[in-house]
C-alpha cells in the first residue's frame, strides 16, 4: 500500500472529487425526502418543503451569484471535478428545476390534499364560498389596503426598484388616454401574515390571492384586466470559488471594516438578479418584459407550477393541532446544573469540579451557557468577560448580560465579527450598542472571517486569578439553539484557558498569533494539526496497531485533507465522515477509499457540531470545535478545536457517536457516485433515530415509539 496522499493529478484525472455545488443540492434532496415522509407529522412535512425552498433560495443567492461572476470574469479556474463554470452552472439549472418538479408535484398530489384532509387546507381564493370572501374583503380593507403603494411603469414613471425576495404582484389596468394597457407593481407586505385565516378555523388562503382579487377597492375606476406574481431574488456575495480569498474585496483595503461593510450591504440590495419566478399563467410576453426591466438573462427567468414563496410553509400555524407537529421540545437542564443552589459562584465551582459537555438543544442554552455568562456578570468575584459574537438573537439576553457587566465594572470585551453572511447589519448595531455600554469592541481581523466560538470568565478565587472557558461549536444564539444540534465545554482546564485568553489577546489586539500548543487555532497551525492527527493514523494501520478517524461537521470540502484521508484509507484506517451537508470526498471507491464510509443526518433538528476522534493506537483522543473541513475554515478563518480530556465527557461522546451509528432511519450513506441511500430498519428491527434518542435520553426516558403509518410517498423520496 501507498502510504503518501495521490497527486493532485492523479485525482483530478481520476474524477475522485465530488463537485461541491451538486454535493450541496444533494442535501436539499434528502431534505425533500422529508417533507414525502409520512412518518413525520403532517405539519412539519409541509415545513420541511418550506426549508427546502429556503434552501434554493440560499443557493441561489450564494451559489449561483458566484458561478455568474466566474463567466462574467471568463475565470478559467476549474471545480474540484474538473467542470468549469459554465458548466456547473447548467448541471445546477437542470437539478434546480427538477428538485422544484418533484416538490410542486409532492405538495399537489400529497402535502395539500392531507392538509385538507385533516382540516387545515391552504385555499385558492377563487374556490370560497361568498361568506368567506366577504370576510377576506373586510380583512383586506382595514388590514391590507392602508398600506400598499401601486407603482405604475408609463413614460413619466420608470419601472420600479424590485427588492430581493419580495413577492410581488403584476397588475395590468385598463387602456388610458394613451391607449395602451398600464402596468402596475405591488409589493406584498413582507408585515402581513403570508397565510391569512379563514373563519372558524377553516384554513388559510395565500394573501397575495387575497389582495388580487379586491384590487377593485383600490382601483376602483379602473378594475385590473389581468394580476400575475412575480417574486426576485438577487446575488449575495455569498463564498468564493475554489480557491480564491474569502474576504469581501473591500476588507483587502486599508480603512474602516464598519465603513467597508456599511458600503457592502448598500451595494448587495442593487445586486444582479440571479432568479426570476413568475406564475405559470403569467403570458410569456409579460414575464420578457419584466426580466429585461430587471437586466435578467433569459435563463434566470423561472415559470413556477404553483405557488411562489414557498419558503413561507415554514410559518404555517397549528398551533390548534399539535398533533399534526413534533412533539413540544423542552430542553433538560444539564444533570450537574439542575441543582445548583441560586447563589453567587456556584457554576464556577461546579466547573472547577470538572468539565461539562453540553449537548445542544438536549441540553438548555439558557439554564447552561446563558446562566455562565449572566452569573459572570453580577457575580462580584468575577473580573473580566471575553465573548466572540458570530450570529446572536435580536432581543439576546446575552447582549444584555454584557452589558451590564460593563456597568458594573468589569472589564468586558467582546469579538463581534460583523462579515457574518446575512447578519452584518444587526452585529454592526450589536456592537454599537455594546460600545456605548463601556464594553470594549473589536470588529475581526483584517482578511480572515472570525468564525471561533469561544467566551472567557476571569474570576478572583481567595486571593488568586482563575479562568473559565466555554468552548462551542456553535453560535451564541438562544434562539438557534433550540433547534441546532451543538456540542459545548465548559473547562476550568488551566492550558485550555490560558490559550484561549491568548485568541482573544490576538482578535482584540492584533498580536501576532502564539505557539498554542492545546487548542488548535488556524489559520495558523489547523491545516497542520490534523494532516499529523492522520497520518498518524495511517502510520498505526501499517503497523497493526488500532487505528480510525470519526470526523464529524457540516461540510468537507478541503482537498488537502481529502487526500490525506484517501491515503490513510489505502493504508487501512477505517474512517468514519458524519457530514450533514455538502462533501466532495467519495467514500467506498476501491484502492481508494474503500474504508471510508460518508453518513449525514438529517431530521428535526439541524445537525450543526464539529467533533473529532482519533483511535491512536487504543488511547482516543477527541476535539470539539468551530471548523469543518473547509478550507475557507482551515486557511482563510480564524478556528478554535479544543482537545477533550476529560475521562467523564469522553465517555459522554463515545456514547453519543454509538448512537449515531446505529441510527437506522435518519441517517443517510453517500455512494461513490455523489448520490445518498437513506436507512430503513429491517422489517422486526425497531426504529433508532438519533436525535430522538438523544432528546429522550437528556430528559431521562425511553425513545419514543412512532405510530404504523404509510411508507414514504415515491414523489419525494431522495436519492
Amino acid at each position: 500500500m501507498r502510504d503518501d496522499p495521490p497527486a493532485a493529478a492523479e485525482l483530478a484525472a481520476g474524477g475522485l472529487f465530488l463537485d461541491r455545488e451538486l454535493s450541496w443540492l444533494a442535501f436539499a434532496r434528502r431534505v425533500l425526502a422529508l417533507s414525502g415522509d409520512r412518518q413525520l407529522p403532517l405539519v412539519e412535512r409541509a415545513r420541511f418543503a418550506g426549508i427546502v425552498a429556503m434552501l434554493h433560495d440560499e443557493f441561489f443567492m450564494k451559489r449561483i451569484g458566484g458561478l455568474k461572476r466566474q463567466i462574467r470574469r471568463r475565470s478559467t479556474k476549474r471545480s474540484l471535478d474538473g467542470r468549469t463554470a459554465r458548466e456547473v452552472l447548467a448541471a445546477c439549472r437542470a437539478e434546480l428545476l427538477e428538485q422544484s418538479r418533484l416538490l410542486a408535484g409532492s405538495l399537489d398530489r400529497d402535502l395539500l390534499p392531507a392538509l385538507a384532509a385533516a382540516g387545515m387546507p391552504l385555499v385558492a381564493h377563487d374556490s370560497l364560498e361568498p361568506v368567506e370572501r366577504e370576510h377576506l374583503r373586510g380583512y383586506f380593507e382595514q388590514a391590507v389596503l392602508p398600506i400598499l403603494t401601486p407603482l405604475a411603469v408609463d413614460p413619466e414613471h420608470p419601472f420600479p426598484f424590485i427588492s430581493n425576495d419580495a413577492l410581488n404582484l403584476a397588475v395590468l389596468l385598463p387602456a388610458g388616454a394613451h391607449g395602451k394597457e398600464r402596468f402596475v407593481r405591488i409589493k406584498v407586505p413582507g408585515n402581513r401574515p403570508r397565510w391569512v385565516p379563514l373563519p372558524a378555523g377553516a384554513g388559510h388562503v395565500p394573501l397575495e390571492q387575497v389582495i388580487a382579487a379586491n384590487l377593485d377597492l383600490m382601483f376602483p375606476a379602473s378594475p385590473p384586466t389581468a394580476v400575475h406574481f412575480f417574486r426576485v431574488l438577487r446575488g449575495a456575495e455569498g463564498d468564493p470559488p475554489d480557491g480564491e480569498d474569502e474576504s469581501a474585496e473591500a476588507l483587502r483595503e486599508p480603512g474602516s471594516i464598519l465603513r467597508q461593510v456599511s458600503a457592502e450591504l448598500k451595494a448587495r440590495k442593487f445586486a444582479g438578479v440571479v432568479r426570476l419566478q413568475v406564475d405559470r399563467g403569467m403570458p410569456d410576453e409579460m414575464a420578457t418584459w419584466i426580466g429585461r426591466q430587471l437586466e435578467a438573462d433569459a435563463e434566470d427567468v423561472y415559470r413556477e407550477p404553483g405557488l411562489l414563496a414557498l419558503r413561507d410553509l415554514t410559518e404555517l400555524e397549528a398551533e390548534a393541532r399539535p398533533e399534526l407537529c413534533f412533539p413540544p421540545h423542552r430542553p433538560a437542564p444539564h444533570p450537574r446544573l439542575r441543582a445548583l443552589p441560586d447563589e453567587p459562584g456556584a457554576m464556577f465551582e461546579e466547573i472547577a469540579r470538572g468539565d461539562l459537555l453540553l449537548h445542544h438543544p438536549y441540553h438548555g442554552f439558557d439554564d447552561s451557557v446563558l446562566r455562565f455568562l449572566e452569573e459572570a456578570a453580577a457575580d462580584p468575584g468575577v473580573l473580566a468577560i471575553k465573548l466572540t459574537i458570530y450570529r446572536t438573537g435580536r432581543e439576546s439576553p446575552i447582549v444584555q448580560a454584557l452589558a451590564e457587566a460593563a456597568r458594573r465594572g468589569k472589564q468586558v470585551a467582546v469579538l463581534v465579527e460583523i462579515t457574518a453572511r446575512f447578519d452584518e447589519a444587526p452585529n454592526i448595531e450589536w456592537g454599537q450598542l455594546l460600545e456605548k455600554e463601556g464594553v470594549h469592541v473589536s470588529y475581526g481581523v483584517r482578511k480572515l472571517k472570525t468564525h471561533v466560538k469561544l467566551a472567557l470568565v476571569v474570576r478572583e478565587e481567595r486571593g488568586r486569578v482563575r479562568r473559565y472557558a466555554h468552548i462551542g461549536t456553535g453560535n451564541y444564539h438562544p434562539g438557534t439553539a433550540r433547534v441546532y444540534e451543538d456540542l459545548g465545554l465548559l473547562t476550568a482546564d488551566a492550558k485550555v484557558c490560558e490559550e484561549t485568553a491568548a485568541v482573544f489577546n490576538q482578535l482584540t489586539g492584533a498580536t501576532p498569533p502564539g505557539r498554542y500548543r492545546t487548542l488548535i487555532v488556524a489559520p495558523k497551525s489547523m491545516r497542520r494539526r490534523f494532516v499529523k492527527l492522520i497520518r498518524r493514523e495511517a502510520a498505526n494501520a501499517r503497523r497493526g496497531r488500532e487505528s480510525g478517524v470519526v470526523a464529524k461537521m457540516n461540510q468537507l470540502q478541503d482537498p488537502g485533507l481529502i487526500r490525506e484521508l484517501y491515503a490513510a484509507s489505502r493504508a487501512g484506517v477505517p474512517i468514519w465522515l458524519i457530514v450533514r451537508g455538502l462533501c466532495c470526498l467519495r467514500p467506498g471507491v476501491p484502492g481508494l477509499s474503500e474504508t471510508i464510509q460518508v453518513t449525514s443526518v438529517v431530521g428535526r433538528f439541524l445537525e450543526h457540531s464539529r467533533l473529532f476522534r482519533f483511535a491512536n493506537g487504543g488511547e482516543p483522543e477527541y476535539y470539539l470545535g468551530s471548523a469543518d473541513w473547509m478550507r475557507r475554515n482551515l486557511s482563510k478563518r480564524v478556528e478554535t478545536i479544543t482537545p477533550v480530556r476529560d475521562p467523564e465527557v469522553q465517555r459522554q461522546l463515545e456514547a453519543m457517536l454509538e448512537v449515531y451509528r446505529q441510527d437506522n432511519c435518519s441517517a443517510w450513506d453517500c455512494q461513490p457516485d455523489g448520490s445518498y441511500r437513506r436507512r430503513h430498519p429491517a422489517p422486526d428491527e425497531p426504529r433508532r433515530a438519533v436525535q430522538e434518542i438523544l432528546r429522550a435520553r437528556a430528559a431521562g426516558g425511553p425513545p419514543p415509539q412512532p405510530a404504523v403509518t404509510a411508507p414514504e410517498s415515491p414523489a419525494t423520496a431522495g436519492r
